[in-house]
């Protein structure tokens, strides 16, 4: 089944991210290359492509899991997770019906 994973990013938290980046990208290649991932992007906090020094709200995955507790444990071991990046990770089931 498929996740929508949202991480919500806690105040201050672009230095964080930034630093986080690559391990958080590399599990996130890793779901691609095994045919789970749907999307995956971050959600700038202003209304830009770049949002500069104004950074991100936060991020969203959906990606295909075994179970939701799957998915949580996956989403609870995330690299911005560990780095104080997100203040708060939501995880529930998503059914694409579109495109």
């Amino acid at each position: 089944m498929w996740y929508v994973i949202e991480g919500h990013d806690a105040e201050g938290a672009l230095s964080r991210r930034r630093e986080a980046r690559p391990a958080h990208l590399a599990r996130l290649q890793a779901l691609r290359d095994a045919g789970r991932l749907l999307v995956a992007g971050p959600c700038p906090a202003v209304d830009a492509e770049d949002p500069g020094p104004a950074g991100f709200s936060g991020s969203v995955v959906i990606a295909r899991f075994g179970s939701l507790g799957e998915a949580r444990a996956w989403a609870d071991a995330d690299p911005y997770v560990a780095a104080g990046v997100y203040s708060r990770t939501d995880v529930r089931p998503f059914l694409p019906v579109l495109p």
